[in-house]
Formats: C-alpha cells, sequence, structure tokens
C-alpha cells in the first residue's frame, strides 16, 4: 500500500500557493449534486466524502446537500486554507490520503474527487472508496476542461501556449521526477476494469461563472507545473506568462464577463 512518503513529491507539488487556489479555481459545476443524488438513489445524503479536497472549494459544496461533509487532504497549506474558509460546522476536515481515509466501512453515500482523481493511485483509491460507500453508493471524479471559455480566443490560445509550454521545460528539467500522475482520459477505463463498480459512465456537465484578466492569470498560477517551475527560478517570460498578462489585458480587461466551463464526470455505482 502507498504511503505518505510515496507521494511527497505530490504534496511539495500543491504547497506553497494556496491562496491564489482558493481565489481562483472554480468551485463544482451548479448541477453535480442534482445528479449524483439521482444515481445514489437516496432522497437524501448522510454522509459525503471529497478525496482530494484541496482549499475545499469543492467540499464546502456540499455543506447544505449532505448531513456530514469530509474532505481529505494530504497537503498542509492547502488544509489549514480549508479550514480557515470553512464555517459550516457540517464540513470537516483530515490530513490523510485517498486510499487510506481512516473511516469506517459502509459509512457514506458518496465519495467524489474534485479535479484530483489524476494525483491518486487509481486502484488503491477505487478500492478504498468501495469500501467506504454503502451498497449502492456513488464514486465521482470530475474534471474541468482548461482553459474555461473565456469569449476571447486569444486570451485562451495564450493560456494554451503557457502550458504547452511549461510541459515541455518541465521535461527538459525532469522537474516532474518522483511525480505520481495519471493521464485523465484513462479515469473511466481504469474505473470500469478495478472490480469495484457495478456500473460506470461517463457525463458531461456545465458551469457558468465569470471572469477577467486578473483570474485568466490567477488560474494559470494555481497551476502544479506552473508553480513547481517559477519555485525553481524560471521566469515567467519563459512560460509566456508575459505575454499572457499582456493580451489578457487587452481582451477581457479588469470587468467581469461570462465564462463557461465544460465538466466530464467519471461515475461508478459500488455493489
Amino acid at each position: 500500500m502507498p504511503s505518505s512518503e510515496d507521494f511527497r513529491v505530490n504534496i511539495e507539488r500543491f504547497s506553497g500557493f494556496a491562496d491564489d487556489y482558493d481565489r481562483y479555481r472554480p468551485g463544482p459545476p451548479a448541477t453535480l449534486a442534482d445528479l449524483l443524488s439521482l444515481y445514489s438513489g437516496r432522497p437524501a445524503l448522510e454522509t459525503v466524502v471529497d478525496l482530494g479536497s484541496g482549499t475545499g472549494l469543492s467540499t464546502r459544496y456540499w455543506a447544505d446537500k449532505a448531513a456530514a461533509v469530509i474532505g481529505i487532504e494530504p497537503t498542509a497549506d492547502m488544509r489549514t486554507r480549508a479550514i480557515g474558509e470553512t464555517k459550516a460546522p457540517n464540513v470537516t476536515f483530515r490530513d490523510a490520503l485517498s486510499h487510506r481515509t481512516g473511516l469506517d466501512e459502509q459509512s457514506v453515500d458518496l465519495v467524489v474527487c474534485g479535479q484530483s482523481l489524476h494525483w491518486m493511485e487509481p486502484q488503491p483509491t477505487f478500492v478504498e472508496a468501495a469500501r467506504i460507500l454503502r451498497p449502492g453508493g456513488v464514486f465521482a471524479a470530475y474534471d474541468y476542461d482548461w482553459p474555461p471559455s473565456t469569449g476571447a480566443w486569444q486570451a485562451d490560445q495564450a493560456f494554451d501556449d503557457c502550458i504547452n509550454a511549461s510541459k515541455r521545460l518541465e521535461s527538459d528539467l525532469q522537474a516532474s521526477v518522483g511525480l505520481k500522475h495519471f493521464d485523465k482520459s484513462g479515469h473511466l477505463e481504469r474505473m470500469g476494469s478495478s472490480g469495484c463498480f457495478l456500473y460506470t459512465r461517463e457525463l458531461c456537465e456545465h458551469h457558468n461563472d465569470t471572469g477577467n484578466a486578473e483570474r485568466l492569470i490567477g488560474l494559470l498560477l494555481s497551476q502544479g507545473h506552473i508553480m513547481t517551475l517559477l519555485k525553481r527560478g524560471i521566469a515567467e517570460s519563459a512560460l509566456g506568462i508575459d505575454r499572457l498578462r499582456l493580451i489578457a489585458a487587452q481582451t477581457l480587461g479588469a470587468g467581469a464577463r461570462r465564462w463557461h466551463w465544460s465538466a466530464r464526470v467519471r461515475l461508478g455505482i459500488v455493489p
């Protein structure tokens, strides 16, 4: 069974930028709870577990939708931010890993992973989810497509250019050595072949919020691979961030405008 030390590089990757993460990242799709509640077959959710809960954005979403909500997060500064930002008394956070939550068997109705499953060891995570879910319970991993549709294609393209540049540099510098990462496109296949679920499928959800030039830069700076390189002293210009700042200012400006997000939801029903 993988230990905390096995995930040391992953944990370090998400340390040091909890404020930007919490301020700029999107919450779950607005209709996600309705969708998953239908599949759960339960009129009221007793307990929801949020694996890889980060700063609690994805956890607080469930505060008025379940009697109890538990966030599982191994990164200390993310968890500290989550605790500080969360006022709902029915939401708590644990220092634990996705495959070793410490929760009782068949004690929860719903397990979710909000933009986090790709950082977890898949099979042990699925086994743990199946262990803690009540019969017929739902496991769901959702991931947004990046960047959101801002309505300014030039800004969207410049964001993509930064991501591509960072991935090339990360590879050239071997900055991801020791990192555990599993491609999102393989989530559904891994779930289906895990032996943990009676039924699996992928669904699409859409979500709207607002943003501007500042938020687009903030979203970029909330990306682990971007921050890994900046922490190593790589200049923003080498990643194209200076160019993105200029284009975002020109095309998005400071005023709030409607943004569109697309999320891919992979769900599984346990026996």
